[in-house]
């Protein structure tokens, strides 16, 4: 009977002392050199209306529900992943793989408003809203010692069925309407304009039907600091806002006549080099978006 006295209290010591050490553990992992560790952040983004696309394979591209659980495939690691010191969705690009009638490879989001399915899209005539706090936080240099560029944000046209088979197109594709580039610092918007304004429904619904404006860069510099972009869309009219104070309007017959195609945004890291030593990092801290009748601005703040 004394025996298993002896072995119980034994046995409490033991039980007492690994508590013990398991709550200096704790302790020690929250406070060091007598201050408050910063906690652990994960980034708190809906992938469940997105699809990435990776810069390997032919390339590759991960739709949901696949996507929703980034951190654990085994694919998407070296791509895409969580920062938890800064609450981070990093996207990682390298020349690679490069999509059907693209010459530079990406990690980047393709919204999709039916998830995995590519074929429910947008109009401008719809609306839609996209806003993001973002940071390009590493990027190469080019042998002149420039920083290389990625492109950031875009919204991308796409053909219906039925106006692809109008054109005699192979596939759906259509130029983007906007591209929102992180250059040198600073950024940079890109949109498209009709060579011939007088062009019929038939002639603007294809790719040599349209150009690159000159290009708009806005004054702030943002460096690799975390910056807020908004795009606003509604029938005739494309707004860009960097960090709700500096905006760049459209609203020209160019963007009247664009409400013939569908749109999708997208999101990431679209790297603009082919240099095999190039490389980016873009992290995203939060990212949403939204459709229906368009809502005015001034009635979202």
């Amino acid at each position: 009977m004394l025996s298993s006295v002896i072995i119980s209290h034994h046995f409490r010591s033991l039980a007492l002392s690994a508590v013990s050490t398991l709550v200096l553990l704790v302790l020690s992992s929250t406070y060091v050199s007598g201050q408050k560790a910063k906690e652990y952040q994960l980034p708190n983004i809906d992938l469940s209306h997105w699809k990435v696309t990776l810069p390997i394979g032919k390339p590759i591209e991960v739709s949901p529900p696949e996507i929703l659980d980034y951190a654990n495939n085994e694919l998407l690691k070296p791509y895409m992943f969580n920062d938890s010191t800064d609450g981070s969705l990093v996207f990682y690009a390298t020349p690679g793989a490069t999509t059907r009638n693209t010459k530079y490879s990406r990690c980047e989001l393709r919204e999709q408003m039916e998830p995995g399915s590519n074929s429910v899209n947008w109009t401008f005539v719809q609306g839609g809203r996209m806003k993001g706090t973002l940071a390009v936080s590493e990027i190469s240099k080019q042998a002149n010692g420039k920083f290389d560029r990625t492109i950031v944000m875009q919204i991308h046209g796409r053909l219906s069925n039925e106006q692809k088979a109008r054109i005699g197109q192979k596939d759906n594709n259509a130029p983007p309407i906007l591209k929102i580039y992180w250059d040198k610092g600073y950024i940079r918007v890109k949109t498209k304009v009709l060579k011939d304004l007088t062009a019929d429904e038939i002639q603007i619904l294809g790719k040599e039907a349209w150009g690159d404006d000159p290009g708009y860069n806005f004054p702030e510099y943002v460096g690799d600091k975390p910056f807020t972009l908004e795009v606003l869309v509604s029938n005739g009219r494309l707004e860009v806002v960097l960090n709700e104070k500096s905006s760049k309007v459209y609203e020209s017959v160019d963007m009247q006549k664009w409400s013939v195609f569908e749109n999708y945004f997208k999101a990431g890291n679209y790297l603009q080099s082919k240099d095999p030593n190039a490389f980016a990092k873009v992290k995203f801290y939060a990212l949403e978006v939204d459709h229906g009748a368009f809502i005015a601005k001034e009635k979202l703040k």
